[in-house]
């Protein structure tokens, strides 16, 4: 084999790696843009859950006091 030959044949496998990176990458990139979708989403649940317990413990403070005042009486 000469050497253009060879030198042909490392020039097309560089490519052939270079494109398989490549397309390896715009995988990552995508996969990577779906979890941060995804952690947004996320927050916005447990801000929901958070919000929701602090009603729920408000309530539960007012019949509690509810309870005392009747007990106290």
């Amino acid at each position: 084999m000469d050497l253009l030959s060879k030198l042909n044949e490392k020039i097309d496998t560089l490519l052939q790696s270079y494109e398989k990176l490549q397309k390896e990458n715009d995988e990552l990139k995508n996969e990577l843009q779906t979890m941060k979708e995804s952690l947004v989403q996320k927050e916005s649940e447990l801000l929901e859950c958070q919000e929701n317990m602090a009603l729920k413990e408000l309530e539960l403070e007012e019949v509690l006091s509810k309870i005392e005042a009747i007990i106290g009486k």
